[in-house]
Parts: structure tokens; C-alpha cells; sequence
């Protein structure tokens, strides 16, 4: 834990007791803040209460007392409109944060010079953190790694000089997050998303950009227009900027040209890594995350032998793109993450010929938007409700058949992967659909993947992430 000794001695507002909520109030209290929190959800307050969390509910408190007020990322700050807490802290004057901003608190007070590396953009920001993560470690770096994903920031070890911070944040947590300040700055990309919460895309890469305008080194991919432009500005602003593209050469900058990862100076280019034969980094897509993350732990100090020994030892995440097993030349793999379609594109476009296990509760527009890749598809497994739409979506373009049930579709596609003449043909679960008329969740959807690859006789299992 980090405790927020920033805060000692302050009256402090909370509002939002899920987990990262509870570990948020546990840090106050432990840096001596004079906590008192509260949810809407009942249940939520009494777990808080019951673990010596002060609770009181916010719209009878004193809030002109209040130093600052803690919110939780998942409440809406301004749209679809300010949460009541939201309103009662403003018309008091009274700071919002986050957790974020907590812990960029605690390094600048404790270990101002910790290496602090943060990532954001819509897609890929928990494979480049987990892979800069992965990187920094095996390289014998104390390394601490949190955030948006696995664990929540504060419980982190406490910030030192030599120990080294690699956070994944959401746009949410940017938001809460003014004075946010890392060594090295990413963002990956910028398309439509959250805009239910952000209420236009102008707005939302308003928000991104605070993370690299904020950083020693902003690191931005410039595949996409509002990343070229932010790139640009925060240049011409004197900001220290590195370009990364998965597929331009560029003057300046790290680029991928197929599976070589190359940097240019002074349009002078230089292979610096690659990706050839890692199986965990297949796609353009992670040529991108490769790229960033390189960046980033050059900005570290690290050499770029050490990096590519990171790269080749990356085990990838559990439920993206995660190599199960093999079998001869069938390939298993579980993109149980992909809950849309354009979740579903990257793992599609990744592997030449591929028996597709998709289907689920359906999300508005389909499968269409996938139908560049239906030409790598050799056949479709059909799941769950989306079944009927999809496969209307396929007709003639894609051999598919209704397979009702996970079980069902992974035994019919092993089946004829395994008499595909080709190099290697890949059983892909990437559903492009929520889980919930099947399975609670994504990551219980993945494991019955596993589960029923695993019960195929012969398959030798692929070493990568546990669940």
C-alpha cells in the first residue's frame, strides 16, 4: 500500500466504495487523512464499514471543511451529467480527484525521481503496459505495475527512487488526475469511445491528451488524425515528443516495417528490434504497443538487448490473443476479450487462415464492420444469440455453420482445422459479442475456451498468462 501522507491531518471526501474505491479510502486513512466516504449502494458502504472505513453519507456532510474529494473513475464527472457528489464538491469549491492523482502525489513528495511510465489511448494500453512491465522486470528492475489494470494504484508499493512505476490509465482516471506528471508519457491512439461519458470526441482527446502534455516524454502513435495533431501542438509547445507507427516510415521517430522495429533520425533508419517468431506480438496492432513500450524503457534507461530479451520472453495477456495450445499445425487461441467488432479486427487480421468461433450477446452493428477479413476466414462457428444476425451477415461469403455452444464450436473447428492443408491454421475464438447469455463474463467465457482445447487429445499446451 501507498499511504497518502499528502493528506495527513486533512479532512478528505470519497465517494464510490467498489475496489479500487475501498484501496483509494484504506490509503487516506493510513496517511492519516480524516476520511469519510460513501456509495450509492448500500451493500458497498457496510463492506467499507465493516473494514474500519469512515463512512457517512456526503449529503449531510460539511463540505466546505472538505480539503479535496476522492471519486471513484467510474462516476460520471461531467456527462451524461455531474454526478449529486460532483455538484455538492463544485458549489463548495472543493477539488475532485482520483487515485491517480493520489499516488502522482506520494512519488512527488516521496521519490520525485522515480521512473513513473504511463499509458493511455483507446486500444492496446493493457498489452503495452504489461509488456513494458514485463520488460522493466526482466531486466532485474523493481518494477510495480497497476492502475487500469490488475491491481489498483494505491496498493503499490510505496514510490522509492529506484523502483520503477508502469500504470495503464483510462480516460476516467485521466480526468482526475490534474497535475499528472510521468517520466514517460503514451498514447497509443484516439477513436470514438466513451463519449457517453466524455460527450464529444473533441473533448475526449482533450482529456488523453493532459497525460503526454503532462509527461518528461510524450511518446504518441500517429496513425490516426487527432494523435497527429496532438503530436504537433504539444512539439510546437517544446514538448520532448516521440512518433511511433505501426506501418510509416517516419523522419523521426520508431516505426514497424513488417516484423522489424526501426528507428529513424533524421530520416536515417536503424532496426532496433523485432517481432519475427513472437507469438504473444502477432498483429500490426502490436507492433504499435511493441514500439511504445520500447520507447518507453529507453526513456528508463534500459539497453536494447535487454528489451528484446523482454519482448521474446512476453507471454502476452490472458483472453487476447492468448496462444492456448497447438496441435500438428492448428493453432488455439483465445480473444475472448474482443466483445465488439472492432475488439474482434486486430486478432482477424493477424493470422491468414482461420476457423472463427464468434457469437454471444450482440452489440449494435454486427459483424459487418469485419467484413475486410471474411476472405481470411475459413469457416465460421456460430455461438449464442447473435447466431441468426451473423450468420445473415456472412451468407455467401463465408462457410459458417450454427454451433449453439462453445464445446460444440471449438470440437467442429479442431476438426477441420486439422484437414486445412495450410502452414497453420489457427481455431480463434474472438467473438465480437459480450458474454452475458452464455457466461458471466469475458474471462469465464475464455476459460471454457481453454477448457475445451485442453480436452482435445494430442494438444500441447502454449506457456503464456494465467487467468
Amino acid at each position: 500500500m501507498i499511504p497518502a501522507t499528502s493528506f495527513s491531518g486533512k479532512r478528505v471526501a470519497l465517494f464510490g466504495l467498489g475496489g479500487s474505491g475501498i484501496a483509494t479510502a484504506r490509503a487516506l486513512v493510513a496517511g492519516g487523512a480524516e476520511v469519510l466516504a460513501w456509495d450509492d449502494n448500500p451493500d458497498s458502504v457496510a463492506k467499507a464499514a465493516g473494514e474500519g472505513i469512515p463512512t457517512g453519507d456526503l449529503r449531510q456532510a460539511d463540505w466546505p471543511g472538505f480539503a479535496s474529494f476522492v471519486l471513484s473513475p467510474g462516476v460520471p464527472l461531467t456527462h451524461p451529467k455531474p454526478h449529486w457528489s460532483v455538484e455538492l464538491a463544485r458549489g463548495a469549491g472543493v477539488e475532485i480527484i482520483g487515485d491517480i492523482e493520489l499516488f502522482g502525489r506520494e512519488r512527488s513528495l516521496a521519490a520525485p525521481d522515480a521512473p513513473f511510465i504511463a499509458i493511455t489511448g483507446t486500444n492496446g494500453k493493457s498489452t503495452t503496459t504489461a509488456l513494458a512491465a514485463h520488460i522493466l522486470k526482466s531486466a532485474g528492475r523493481d518494477t510495480q505495475m497497476g492502475g487500469n489494470i490488475g491491481r489498483a494504484v494505491m496498493t503499490l508499493d510505496p514510490p522509492e527512487d529506484d523502483r520503477y512505476y508502469v500504470v495503464e490509465c483510462s480516460s476516467y482516471q485521466i480526468d482526475l488526475a490534474p497535475s499528472i506528471s510521468p517520466t514517460a508519457g503514451i498514447l497509443l491512439n484516439l477513436t470514438p469511445d466513451h463519449l457517453d461519458r466524455h460527450g464529444t470526441m473533441q473533448h475526449y482527446a482533450a482529456i488523453k491528451e493532459r497525460l503526454v502534455a503532462g509527461s518528461e516524454t510524450a511518446i504518441i502513435g500517429v496513425d490516426d488524425i487527432h494523435c497527429v495533431q496532438i503530436a504537433d501542438r504539444l512539439e510546437r509547445a517544446g514538448k520532448k515528443v516521440v512518433r511511433i507507427s505501426k506501418r510509416l516510415p517516419l523522419t523521426d521517430g520508431y516505426f514497424a516495417d513488417g516484423s522489424n522495429l526501426m528507428e529513424a533520425v533524421n530520416g536515417r533508419y536503424t532496426r532496433i528490434g523485432f517481432l519475427e517468431g513472437i507469438g504473444s506480438l502477432r498483429g500490426q496492432h502490436n507492433a504499435q504497443n511493441a514500439l511504445a513500450a520500447i520507447a518507453a524503457c529507453l526513456t528508463a534507461g534500459l539497453d536494447l538487448g535487454e528489451i528484446q530479451s523482454g519482448l521474446e520472453s512476453f507471454p502476452g495477456l490472458a483472453h487476447r490473443m492468448e496462444q492456448v495450445g497447438r496441435k500438428g499445425r492448428v493453432l488455439f487461441v483465445n480473444d475472448s476479450k474482443a466483445t465488439n467488432a472492432d475488439a474482434a479486427a486486430p486478432a482477424l487480421s493477424s493470422f491468414p487462415r482461420i476457423y472463427w468461433i464468434a457469437g454471444g450477446l450482440p452489440k449494435e452493428g454486427g459483424i459487418e464492420p469485419l467484413r475486410s477479413c471474411f476472405p481470411r476466414i475459413a469457416k465460421a462457428y456460430l455461438i449464442g444469440e447473435a447466431a441468426p444476425a451473423f450468420s445473415a451477415t456472412l451468407g455467401e461469403a463465408v462457410p459458417y455453420e450454427i454451433s449453439g455452444t462453445l464445446a460444440a464450436a471449438v470440437e467442429h473447428a479442431a476438426r477441420d482445422a486439422a484437414l486445412d492443408p495450410a502452414d497453420e491454421a489457427v481455431v480463434l475464438l474472438s467473438p465480437a459479442c459480450a458474454s452475458f447469455d452464455q457466461f458471466k463474463n469475458f474471462e469465464i467465457r475464455g476459460e471454457a475456451f481453454r477448457q475445451a482445447v485442453n480436452a482435445i487429445g494430442g494438444v500441447m499446451p502454449i506457456g503464456g498468462p494465467k487467468p
